[in-house]
């Protein structure tokens, strides 16, 4: 691969850890997802979490999709550093 891809790919899992954790916060308050931000973050990690939540059931009130999210997206990155 290219170091532009992998710059790329990069700056992409960056983006969505950051905008997950950055979702996993706003949950916390009332009404954080109502604003602008809340609903920019919602929108760019949805894509991400929904399959997710397919697949991994709730663990009694908590929602630990964001969690196996990072973590996979971790994974890739390590998987797309050694591929150069």
């Amino acid at each position: 691969m290219s170091n532009a891809v992998v710059n790329f790919i990069f700056a992409l899992i960056q983006v969505l850890t950051f905008a997950i954790f950055g979702r996993a916060i706003l949950s916390w308050f009332p009404g954080g997802s109502d604003n602008f931000i809340g609903r920019f973050v919602f929108e760019i990690t949805e894509p991400v979490l929904a399959p997710l939540r397919r697949i991994i059931p709730m663990m009694g009130a908590f929602d630990i999709t964001p969690i196996v999210a990072i973590i996979l997206l971790q994974v890739i990155g390590q998987v797309a550093s050694r591929l150069t």
